[in-house]
């Protein structure tokens, strides 16, 4: 119980000191962040400062349903309250043709501006009289003025050419100029406000102006089940927003009235072009009349002939009904046939037949709902074909129809006819010139009576067109809000500080991530936790205290030794009584990492505690031990002793170090061609037996191991491995090589010491061996 406590608190402290060390990496760079952080609140400040403002201007508007109301209740009616399909209102409502009418009403294409110090900002209309002289249409490239406002004048420059003039600002020079404008200060007070200002005038395409428009129109339903559209828009003027809102209402609704009295207009059209022709016939039939009246002096027809007068004269009216049907039968199809665009029919014009009637409506009413769709998603949409169709369906069977009624009528027609050629038989007594007259007044009436019913129709007809009702109602007009929507100082501000953390943070994780060096003892942790780390060497730089020289010195260097030579005694077997030296080797993976420079100051650190030391340079191949005593790279040493046999080994002693007595050096020697031969004829291991009789630690300077084999051929004889890795030096990815090197048993005893540790500040070491006991930097 108490182990797996202990080993979870181990586990706990271990990641514990993991995120304190990943944490303080990035705490070591703080002054970056800090200064990372205060451009960013500036560079926010300054953003905020010069930004432009972006006002949010809104407008509601509900759809008015074109439905007379006349529909029995259905389910869907209870269901849903609206019959009016939105999204073909939103797209009308952002349609080219729309736009292009609110664009050109309101001189979208062009835009004014302030010019000042550092900011541009555009304004909805100039501090003094403009009128714009060219029409938005003519403008068909991009053109620019600047104009300063001067005491007594305008500096007006244009933009394109550079060519600069004044105007009085008066307006007593306004012909006398090509500008498409003309500008005068009509209120002299105001003139004080605005001198030394300048502004900008600038002029584009109409096509641009609307296609711009609709990018910054948003439109949507208030709800699933509403009628209530809102439109929204975002500038920096507020006025001019709220102008385009407005005035896209206004549009819209006029275009929607213009589609409800389409038939009424085309009914006035019509009736308007049969009045010329029925006015010429009735007038010339009252002529007729007149004149054949004075001809045959007739006044009066006589008493006797009243009663079959009368017969006669309702058959007369029966044959003119017929007969007036049958005009306005003709009427329609000569509309029909001559109506090859698939027009609007007059409707109502006085034929008796309601199944006739109920056809032409059927049929207005199909042309203006294809009409409405073509304008709206094109002629080639499904749904406008589909209507199309239905439009010729119609238009076939009004024709049967109407075909239909018209032989109907001549038959009645002939059948009255005949009735009435039965009456004339009965009155053949009234004078032939009376019954010429009747025929006359016949003629006579029927050119009256359609007259008046037409003239009847055109007014009603005139009447639908003048109370035609909106097509919307106005919930909101256009209101901007009070304050700014961009930029946000909140927003600006927490990104600036959430991007003056991030940046360097990024900067420094890439780098972090990029970097294959090692830096401490974690990172050999975190690849092989089961060899020690005895040791950290703080990065000293070369010069008078890079060696162990004196053994009362209390430099950090030293503190540093003094704790290794004190680890190393631990990982070293247990002593036996033989009294015999331990041996310790120091080696590498690869040349650089220092295992000369540690060896040296191990073994005076060794030393330093009164023991008898042996330092052996068993680098054969790249002796380095001499450059720290100033000893010649040739003086006779190992490689000596291992050739000649009768070469001793004490001869080679050496003592580098004269406040060391007990501290004894045998250098490499030469060169050899042979090293591993060298090594391993025996007189090596002879040389360490012999020497553990007379010292306390022999402490061996090997070559690189992942180089050469020469340290693994010795490595049996070793007690204990010092396997050196430099810090900001050593690629992680040796540490397996070493790893690999303990796990197989070529490396006896091996314990890892990490050099140069602080030469990467980022890891927030910091050595000062001297803490809490008193020491300077060097006893003499």
């Amino acid at each position: 119980m108490d182990d797996s406590f202990n080993n979870f608190k181990s586990f706990e402290d271990e990641n514990s000191l993991d995120l304190k060390q990943e944490v303080s990496k990035f705490l070591r760079y703080w002054p970056w962040f800090l200064l990372s952080l205060i451009i960013a609140l500036i560079s926010a400040y300054v953003y905020l400062r010069f930004a432009p403002r972006i006002y949010e201007t809104s407008a509601k508007m509900k759809i008015l349903d074109e439905s007379e109301g006349l529909e029995l209740p259905t389910s869907a009616f209870v269901f849903k309250r609206v019959n009016i399909n939105l999204e073909n209102e939103i797209e009308i409502l952002k349609s080219y043709l729309i736009l292009e009418k609110v664009a050109k009403e309101l001189k979208l294409n062009t835009n004014f501006y302030e010019e000042g110090t550092i900011q541009t900002a555009q304004i909805g209309e100039l501090p003094f009289h403009y009128t714009q002289i060219i029409h938005p249409d003519s403008i068909t490239s991009g053109m620019s003025y600047s104009v300063v406002v001067k005491e007594k004048s305008f500096e007006i420059t244009n933009r394109n050419t550079e060519k600069t003039f004044s105007l009085s600002n008066n307006g007593s020079d306004s012909s006398q100029h090509n500008l498409p404008f003309n500008i005068k200060i009509e209120n002299n007070k105001s003139l004080n406000r605005i001198i030394g200002k300048k502004f900008i005038i600038k002029y584009g395409p109409l096509k641009s102006a609307a296609l711009g428009l609709r990018s910054k129109i948003k439109v949507e339903p208030i709800g699933e089940q509403s009628d209530l559209l809102q439109m929204t828009i975002k500038g920096e003027s507020k006025e001019r927003s709220e102008w385009i809102l407005n005035k896209l209402m206004d549009v819209f609704n006029k275009d929607g009235i213009n589609d409800r009295q389409l038939v009424s207009k085309r009914t006035i059209k019509f009736i308007d072009e049969r009045f010329v022709f029925l006015a010429e016939e009735l007038d010339s039939v009252e002529i007729d009349r007149k004149d054949f009246k004075l001809k045959n002096n007739l006044v009066d027809l006589a008493a006797d002939a009243e009663l079959g007068l009368q017969q006669r004269t309702k058959s007369d009216e029966e044959v003119f009904q017929v007969e007036t049907q049958i005009a306005l039968a003709e009427l329609i199809q000569e509309a029909l046939n001559n109506n090859i665009s698939n027009g609007l029919l007059p409707s109502n014009i006085g034929l008796d037949n309601s199944g006739v009637n109920g056809l032409i409506n059927a049929y207005n009413t199909a042309i203006l709902e294809r009409d409405k769709l073509a304008s709206s998603a094109g002629e080639n949409n499904p749904t406008v074909l589909v209507v199309e169709s239905k439009i010729n369906d119609l238009r076939k069977n009004l024709k049967q129809s109407l075909n239909s009624y018209n032989q109907q009528l001549k038959i009645s027609q002939k059948q009255l006819e005949s009735r009435n050629r039965k009456f004339v038989g009965q009155v053949a007594q009234i004078p032939e010139k009376d019954r010429l007259l009747r025929a006359i007044e016949r003629q006579q009436n029927i050119k009256e009576s359609l007259y008046l019913l037409l003239l009847q129709k055109r007014e009603e007809a005139s009447i639908n067109l003048a109370i035609t009702e909106p097509s919307i109602k106005v919930v909101d007009f256009a209101i901007s809000g009070s304050g700014p929507i961009s930029p946000k100082s909140n927003i600006v501000y927490a990104g600036a500080i959430l991007g003056g953390l991030l940046i360097p943070f990024g900067i420094l994780y890439l780098i972090f991530m990029l970097d294959t060096k090692l830096h401490s003892k974690e990172d050999i942790v975190s690849v092989n936790a089961n060899i020690p780390v005895i040791g950290e060497i703080p990065n000293i730089k070369k010069g008078n205290e890079s060696m162990f020289s004196d053994p009362n010195d209390r430099t950090a260097l030293a503190e540093s030794f003094r704790i290794l030579s004190s680890n190393v005694d631990y990982i070293l077997p247990a002593k036996e009584d033989d009294g015999k030296a331990k041996v310790i080797y120091c080696t590498s993976t690869i040349k650089g990492e220092g295992k000369t420079y540690i060896s040296l100051n191990l073994s005076l650190a060794l030393s330093s505690i009164n023991k008898k030391v042996l330092l052996i340079g068993a680098d054969l191949r790249n002796p380095q031990i001499h450059t720290h005593i100033h000893q010649d790279k040739h003086k006779p040493g190992l490689s000596n002793y291992l050739h000649d046999i009768d070469y001793n080994w004490k001869d080679a002693l050496i003592r580098g170090f004269d406040k060391h007595p007990n501290h004894h050096i045998i250098l490499s020697g030469s060169i050899p061609p042979n090293p591993a031969h060298l090594l391993t004829n025996g007189r090596f291991k002879k040389l360490i037996e012999e020497a553990k009789t007379e010292y306390d630690y022999i402490v061996v300077d090997t070559a690189p191991t992942i180089l050469v084999t020469d340290t693994m051929l010795i490595s049996q004889l070793a007690d204990a491995t010092i396997y050196l890795a430099r810090a900001n030096y050593t690629e992680k990815n040796l540490l397996k090589f070493s790893k690999e090197l303990s796990e197989s048993g070529k490396l006896k005893n091996m314990a890892y010491v990490v050099n140069s540790v602080g030469a990467s500040k980022s890891y927030g070491y910091s050595y000062n061996y001297g803490y809490n006991y008193g020491y300077g930097s060097k006893s003499n």
